[in-house]
């Protein structure tokens, strides 16, 4: 009886050792994937998963996913505080989206909604297939979405969407762009918010051959600087606002050439300054449906003739 007593307290405390290898594992501040991994591995350096969505349910919080060597990891629905880097010098992480959106960012079913950060950097979100992807990025819910040095292209609505109408935090929703490219989308990025602000800083980035390069809807505001918006059939920037009246939206265009669009900016009841950019090849460099709605530095060179009204001179200290 001792004997038996004694082998089921050894296989209880086996198990007990176990269950806590196990959560260890599954809340590891690092993780890894491989284009050779498996996703029954614990997603360590040395027994790598093969996608993000496998590493993402062993990675803690505020922890990371990193790419061990180049490979297609897949689609992603991101819901906590997560960073997920695909590398430079182990070669380009990509994420395949034929038919379907590349990366979900969504905290909306948590205990603490719109509250997330999520960086996601050295990434290829490619959506080519018979079918196009939907969205490279989709913004459901969180309060940042930081995008580094990225590839988003070939998809049939937009690179990066950013919806958050459900959102109820009062400092409002921010993503930053940098050095990033978007291309061959509907719509490169496209602000929504019928509640709070959103607020997009793109930096030293390109954004082409879209219907509209940046689109902003209800409290969309927007800073693009020393960046490119070019070939869009539509606008480079449209404040669409409520209702297509450009209302409640506001833009900055800073050191930024927009060049070979219909229209490069569109702005109809928004506000919009622009500084040290360069308006060039397009249809119409700026349209305006109210006088003085585009202000600007003076520091512009606009080729062709603006639609509108005027723009209002605003003098730099």
């Amino acid at each position: 009886m001792t004997k038996l007593r004694f082998t089921m307290q050894t296989l209880a405390l086996a198990a007990f050792m176990l269950a806590l290898t196990s959560i260890a594992q599954a809340q590891a501040t690092r993780t890894w994937v491989s284009g050779v991994g498996d996703d029954v591995n614990p997603c360590s350096r040395t027994a790598p998963c093969k996608t993000f969505a496998g590493a993402i349910s062993k990675t803690a919080a505020g922890g990371e996913i990193d790419a061990l060597d180049p490979g297609g990891f897949g689609t992603v629905t991101i819901t906590k505080n997560m960073t997920i880097d695909g590398g430079k010098g182990s070669g380009w992480a990509s994420i395949l989206a034929s038919g379907t959106t590349g990366v979900v960012v969504n905290d909306s079913a948590t205990g603490s909604p719109n509250t997330i950060t999520v960086t996601l950097r050295n990434i290829s979100i490619n959506g080519a297939g018979t079918t196009l992807g939907v969205h490279g990025i989709n913004f459901v819910s969180g309060r940042r979405l930081n995008v580094e040095n990225c590839n988003i292209f070939n998809f049939a609505t937009t690179g990066i969407n950013v919806n958050q109408t459900g959102a109820t935090n009062n400092t409002g929703t921010l993503i930053s762009v940098t050095n990033t490219h978007i291309y061959n989308t509907n719509r490169g990025i496209d602000l929504l918010n019928s509640i709070q602000f959103v607020t997009a800083v793109v930096n030293n980035s390109t954004i082409a051959n879209q219907v509209d390069g940046v689109r902003l809807r209800t409290n969309g505001h927007a800073t693009v600087n020393n960046s490119s918006i070019t070939f869009c059939s539509g606008s480079g920037v449209n404040m669409f606002g409520a209702a297509g009246t450009g209302a409640g939206t506001t833009a900055n265009i800073i050191n930024t050439v927009v060049s070979h669009n219909t229209t490069g900016l569109t702005n109809n009841q928004a506000t919009t300054r622009v500084g040290g950019s360069t308006f060039i090849e397009n249809g119409t460099p700026i349209s305006m449906t109210v006088n003085n709605a585009v202000k600007t530095f003076g520091t512009n060179n606009i080729e062709g003739t603006i639609t509108g009204g005027s723009m209002q001179l605003t003098p730099t200290q």
